[in-house]
Order: C-alpha cells, then sequence, then structure tokens
C-alpha cells in the first residue's frame, strides 16, 4: 500500500482548476457571443498556438517554482515528464479527431454547428479525465500490479488498432444509437445547433444531440486509453491532470485546423499503434527496466514524425474531400 506523492500543494491545485474554469468560460461565452458560425481555419490555427503556447508557459512557471524550491534535478525530471505526457495526450487525442470527422460526416453536421457541440464534447472529456487520474492515481499508489494491467491493456489495444487501422466502424450497427433512436424522439432535421426543442409540450431531440452522445461516448473510450498510457511517463498525478487537460483544452481548435486534412494523414493511426504498444510494453517490464522519460519523448517524436511525413508523401498532391 502506498500514498499518492506528488508535487503540487493544494494551491497549486486549486490555481490550476481556477485557470482551466475561466479559460472554458473565455471560450463557451466570450467567443462564443457571435452565435453560431464557420470556424475558420486562421481562428483555429491562433486558438491552436495559444493553448499551445499557454501549456508552455504553465511547464516554464512549473520548472522555475520547482527549480527555486526543489532545485535543479527535480525541476528537469518534472518538466520533463509534464512534456512528455503532454505529446503522448496530445498525440493520442489525434484519435479523438478522426472520429469527429467521421460522426460529422455520417449526420452530415453543418460546419457552423461543429462548434458547439465540440465545446461540450471537450468539456466532457475534461471531466472523465480528472475522475479517471484521480482514480487510476489512487489505484496505482495502493496496488502497484495495476500498472501490468494497464500495460498488457494497451499493449492489445495497440495490436487491435494496428490490424484494424483501416477499418472503417460502421454507425448503423453502433448498439448506444441504435439503442437512441429506438427510445428517444428523433426530429427529421435539424433545428440551428439546438439539442432539443419543444412541439406541443412534448421534448424532441435533433440530430445534433446524437453527435453529442455519440462523441461523449467516444471521449470515454478514449480516456481509457490515454490515462493508463500518461502513467507509465510518471505517477505523479499533477503532472498527468494538467498535461491531460492541456492536451484536451486545444482538441477543439486542433479539429477544425486539421478536419479538412485527416485523410492526409490516414498513417497516423499506425503511428498512434505504435505507440501505444511502446508505451504498453514500458508499463509490462518496469520492475526490470526503467526507460528514461527522454527516451519516451524521443521515440514518439520520432514515431509520430515519421507517420505524418509519411503519410504527406503518400497523399501529395490528392485534393481534400468537399466540406459539409
Amino acid at each position: 500500500m502506498g500514498e499518492l506523492q506528488s508535487i503540487g500543494a493544494w494551491w497549486m491545485w486549486v490555481g490550476f482548476g481556477v485557470f482551466v474554469l475561466a479559460m472554458l468560460a473565455v471560450d463557451m461565452f466570450l467567443l462564443g457571443r457571435h452565435g453560431a458560425h464557420k470556424v475558420t481555419v486562421r481562428e483555429a490555427l491562433t486558438w491552436s498556438l495559444v493553448w499551445f503556447a499557454l501549456a508552455m508557459l504553465f511547464g516554464g512557471a512549473l520548472w522555475g517554482w520547482l527549480d527555486h524550491s526543489a532545485g535543479r534535478e527535480l525541476a528537469d525530471s518534472k518538466l520533463m515528464e509534464y512534456l512528455t505526457g503532454y505529446l503522448l495526450e496530445k498525440t493520442l487525442a489525434m484519435d479523438n479527431i478522426f472520429v469527429f470527422v467521421m460522426l460529422f460526416g455520417y449526420f452530415a453536421v453543418p460546419l457552423e454547428y461543429q462548434k458547439r457541440v465540440l465545446v461540450y464534447g471537450v468539456l466532457g472529456a475534461i471531466v472523465m479525465r480528472v475522475v479517471l487520474i484521480l482514480l487510476g492515481a489512487w489505484l496505482i499508489a495502493q496496488f502497484h500490479w495495476v500498472l501490468y494491467i494497464f500495460g498488457a491493456f494497451l499493449l492489445v489495444t495497440g495490436i487491435k488498432m494496428l490490424l484494424f487501422a483501416e477499418h472503417e466502424p460502421d454507425l448503423t450497427k453502433n448498439p448506444l444509437l441504435k439503442w437512441l433512436r429506438n427510445h428517444v424522439r428523433i426530429t427529421d432535421g435539424y433545428h440551428g445547433d439546438k439539442f432539443w426543442i419543444y412541439e406541443k409540450g412534448v421534448r424532441w431531440f435533433t440530430p445534433m444531440f446524437l453527435v453529442l452522445v455519440l462523441i461523449e461516448a467516444s471521449d470515454l473510450i478514449f480516456a481509457m486509453d490515454s490515462i493508463p498510457a500518461i502513467f507509465a511517463v510518471t505517477s505523479d498525478p499533477f503532472i498527468v491532470l494538467t498535461s491531460n487537460i492541456f492536451a484536451i483544452l486545444g482538441l477543439r481548435a486542433l479539429y477544425f485546423l486539421l478536419a479538412d486534412m485527416s485523410e492526409r494523414f490516414h498513417l497516423l493511426k499506425y503511428g498512434l499503434a505504435v505507440v501505444l504498444m511502446f508505451v504498453g510494453i514500458k508499463m509490462l517490464i518496469v520492475d526490470w527496466f526503467k526507460i528514461p522519460v527522454a527516451v519516451s519523448l524521443g521515440v514518439i517524436i520520432a514515431v509520430l514524425g515519421t507517420s505524418m511525413m509519411l503519410s504527406l508523401l503518400a497523399t501529395r498532391g490528392r485534393k481534400p474531400p468537399a466540406a459539409n
């Protein structure tokens, strides 16, 4: 039995929580004051850079505080864990984007309505990750052998992803979608970006509601992959949480930046599979051989960079699909 070991003092947890809530408020209310509109590439790029800059500034501030209060060695070590965790989660978040593209295409969601449903998707992802991170940290602290379960799960998931990378899921057979269509009143078309409407006192759900439910369900599934993966990098709950949340906060902007280019990164799924397998093996051998965090960071960068470069080379000259 163990105790949770973390560099995060109570005021750091509270401060980070306040920061996240403030940024979500800005994203939902201040930036949403224009209502439903098509997010431009320029807007998506700007916000992607803003989220990345904030993540790096946080890492720099964390390093500075630890360097001052605990020494250079710990500061360097925790910064490397944070950067590796952030890149790992950002890499795995790419799989979310592939699913978003598939869902929006299947339901023919107009571009100007996609922004709102993604805001709630990000909110759901954050809540799920906070719960799973705290639960995972507690389990690992109490039962070290849980690491082997996480490792085996990631290894199997990576192998399945590698084998079925080209497989396109058939949403018509999705059990959750079938249940919703059989038990919930669904309108034939969209009513702006509303999730439901009332007609003669009866609530009808719109196709946007179906999209939201499937996005939240996919968020939960992806969290089951990403949370165990980052515990292969660090067992510090504060590092796990902050790197995870910063990666998720930029997910919506990254979607609008890369959605039209998703076909050009078709080999990235193979890269994600290799990353998951590497992380799974790292967890399985942790008691016999500890792979340095710097090596993990290098492997993730190399695999991600190689799969993206090969994807771009393989699809060079190919026109992107028409937008919804």
